[in-house]
């Protein structure tokens, strides 16, 4: 049987967050808008329509002061962010676990099953080939594709 998740007012989860040692700073040139950190993971959340809150930035582990990209490569799990990518390790992902389910618990959003076991990638690529998640134009030519032509077809002339 399914459990009935609390929904939070915006106010209410900031007070909770608050409560609970989350650091929260208001993001620059917005309302309604603030980054929260604890574990040094981080997200950013913002007022959703007339009292509800919704996720802005997902949550990741801070690389100097970017909030990274988890990315399964099958073999490891890896931060990505704009300008590096650094293996992440248990601790890593401890925290950005421990983050995640408390900040969940804050906005008043359901705990999934397969999240709770363990920390969950935005992107998998387990069998390493890049780009395959692009459409299919915008996929750059691998070396056996670069300077293909159409193979024409003749007609044999019956004699």
């Amino acid at each position: 049987m399914a459990a009935k998740v609390e929904e939070r007012t915006y106010e209410d989860a900031l007070n909770w967050l608050r409560d609970h040692g989350f650091d929260l700073i208001e993001a620059p040139g917005t309302q309604n808008r603030v980054f929260i950190k604890k574990y040094n993971c981080s997200a950013a959340i913002q007022k959703n329509g007339d009292d509800g809150v919704k996720i802005f930035a997902y949550p990741g582990y801070l690389i100097g002061s970017e909030i990274s990209k988890l990315v399964n490569k099958g073999y490891q799990q890896f931060l990505k962010t704009a300008k590096t990518e650094v293996p992440a390790t248990a601790d890593h992902l401890k925290a950005l676990h421990q983050f995640t389910e408390e900040m969940k618990e804050a906005l008043g959003l359901p705990s999934l099953y397969n999240e709770s076991l363990g920390t969950v990638s935005e992107s998998y690529q387990y069998d390493r080939i890049e780009d395959r998640d692009k459409p299919q134009p915008s996929r750059p030519k691998r070396p056996w594709q670069v300077g293909e032509k159409p193979i024409a077809t003749t007609k044999k002339s019956q004699t």
